[in-house]
């Protein structure tokens, strides 16, 4: 089957949701009450940063920041899930999760930075050229997130670009596929000035961390990738020495 004749026979096979949620993601009332949603929950997670998780490394609260960005109240549910230093016990969910995170925050930032330059700003429809672009943006900013921490720590630039294809890829490819086939599904149309160009690539986000996150968890579970640090441990590390002190 020629690959046009396959994906337009998936557009067709999903037009349903499309025509679900294109009302939904265009009403100014849902994305206004989204919106205060999104304020509230990524102030609660500064306010819970500053009094209770210092610990965490300054990377890690710019990558959860993002993620609440991105998804709101259910990025906020995943930090309190997976990303405190009062966590129980770390498990392989927990892991999951956060490996999940770290991809998602460098490919949403690389995903809207696509969308909005080259569908928005240079009003290009979202075709192959759309496409394709965003998708290398996504890579970008995915990679540099694992890349950058291991230069930091003394890793080779070399050895760094092989750690993050073979840990990052399928990852990210799966939750790209997802979330930019998501955005052309509900708003392949859309204008940057329209509320369904955003609504939809908000929306698009969190199906490709829904979609991602078997696969990190998988990778974490056979050795591929270790997931980002045990909170909790950051956070006996910090009461240790405040103790020594």
């Amino acid at each position: 089957m020629p690959l046009q004749e396959f994906l337009t026979q998936i557009e067709h096979t999903l037009a349903p949701v499309r025509h679900v949620m294109k009302p939904i993601l265009s009403d100014p009332l849902v994305m206004g009450v989204w919106a205060l949603f999104v304020v509230a929950a990524v102030g609660t997670l500064w306010w819970d940063i500053r009094k209770r998780n210092q610990a965490l490394p300054s990377l890690m609260k710019g990558v959860w920041t993002l993620v609440v960005l991105y998804s709101g109240p259910l990025g906020l549910a995943i930090y309190w899930y997976a990303g405190r230093t009062q966590i129980s016990h770390d498990s392989l969910w927990r892991r999951g999760f956060r490996s999940t995170v770290h991809c998602y925050s460098g490919c949403g930032a690389g995903e809207v930075v696509g969308f909005a330059l080259l569908a928005g700003l240079l009003a290009l429809q979202r075709t192959t050229l759309v496409t394709v672009g965003t998708f290398a943006l996504a890579y970008t900013f995915g990679y540099a997130l694992t890349v950058g921490p291991l230069l930091q720590e003394g890793v080779g630039f070399g050895e760094a670009m092989v750690d993050a294809l073979y840990s990052e890829t399928p990852s990210i490819t799966i939750m790209e596929i997802a979330a930019i086939g998501t955005d052309l599904l509900v708003a392949s149309q859309a204008h940057i000035s329209d509320l369904l160009f955003w609504g939809a690539l908000v929306f698009s986000l969190s199906v490709g961390y829904v979609f991602a996150f078997p696969v990190n968890a998988a990778l974490v579970y056979v050795g591929v990738k270790e997931g980002m640090e045990n909170p909790a441990e950051m956070g006996q590390s910090q009461r240790g020495a405040q103790a020594a002190d």
